[in-house]
């Protein structure tokens, strides 16, 4: 697997760092790499030897946050986002979740961005400045954007702020007025398979897992790092119309309300004259266009509550029975 910037993100980062501005909003759908191009956005900020294109990757402060102990970087996260990106929590957060006071938490909560905004506060370290990547920022309730308010808008001199999100519709418009807005760009489909060949993906599996997932590169690999395979995904149209529930196990309940929302959006497409977007035409089975409405409702309904500790096999089961009564709808 290749560790290089994809060359969409270098384009941006090189943009990005031609500018002036003390905090940026990167904002687009999810896949388009909001938090690579974060982070080294901020590796590039607390460089000693930066570049027009980014960080040098030889010094001191770039090996520091290479091994996640750099003193003038904080990420700001939910614990589950750190822990699966390899980021170490504070000893506090370590020592509850060690001794199971309590789970990780899935948003940012408001202690830690309260100690985000004294850390901004401090003299830099290293000289460099100082910079936080709040990351997927969309994540921070009400509560805690609030916190972060006034620093963004009379931010300490020599502090700088990422915030990557891909939901930034979800934000507060405060947040939004305080930062400079980036929109992610969307590769071309030649540079995203050249890309996840570049991975490590076959030639074949690389077209066929970008189209599953919508063209968005980030989101390719992550669907093909979480074990699902290609096969299953060509076979589940016809699967859900014959209400087979063993082509979802395995999968999580959030990773099935996705695939099933998107098979919704293209048969949806399909209806109305459009082009599928994630599934081969000819996977795909005809249903009512009222049916498939209906359908698309209650899995938003479902999307909303998916993380709940529901009995994962129960909910598994009511999601085929609704994919099963839409897709024979026509019958």
């Amino acid at each position: 697997m290749s560790d290089a910037l994809a060359p969409w993100l270098q384009q941006q980062l090189s943009a990005l760092l031609a500018q002036r501005g003390h905090a940026w909003l990167l904002h687009g759908p999810s896949g388009l790499g909001q938090y690579r191009l974060g982070l080294e956005l901020v590796r590039a900020w607390l460089c000693e030897a930066p570049t027009p294109q980014g960080a040098c990757d030889q010094c001191g402060s770039c090996h520091a946050i290479e091994v996640r102990t750099h003193a003038d970087l904080c990420v700001l996260m939910p614990e589950t986002v750190m822990m699966a990106l390899g980021w170490p929590l504070g000893e506090k957060a370590q020592a509850d979740i060690d001794d199971k006071k309590r789970k990780p938490s899935k948003e940012i909560r408001v202690d830690a961005m309260r100690d985000t905004v004294e850390f901004s506060q401090r003299t830099s370290a290293r000289g460099r400045g100082k910079a936080v990547l709040v990351y997927p920022a969309e994540r921070m309730n009400n509560v805690t954007a609030n916190a972060l308010l006034k620093t963004l808008e009379e931010p300490p001199g020599d502090a700088r702020f990422v915030l990557a999100s891909e939901a930034a519709h979800q934000l507060l418009p405060t947040i939004h007025s305080r930062c400079l807005g980036h929109t992610m760009l969307w590769p071309d489909e030649a540079s995203a398979l050249a890309w996840l060949q570049q991975q490590g993906v076959g030639a074949a599996d690389a077209a066929a897992v970008l189209r599953a997932a919508g063209g968005r590169p980030d989101d390719a690999l992550q669907f093909l790092q979480s074990g699902l395979n290609l096969k299953t995904w060509s076979l589940l149209p016809r699967a859900m119309a014959r209400g087979d529930a063993s082509a979802l196990a395995g999968w999580a309940p959030a990773q099935a309300v996705d695939a099933l929302q998107k098979l919704c959006h293209d048969l949806l497409a399909g209806s109305v004259g459009g082009a599928p977007r994630y599934f081969n035409p000819a996977d795909l089975p005809i249903a009512s266009t009222a049916a498939l409405a209906r359908w698309s409702r209650e899995l938003a309904r479902t999307a909303r509550t998916v993380e709940h500790p529901f009995n994962a096999g129960l909910m598994l089961e009511a999601l085929v029975s609704q994919a099963r009564n839409a897709l024979n709808s026509n019958a």
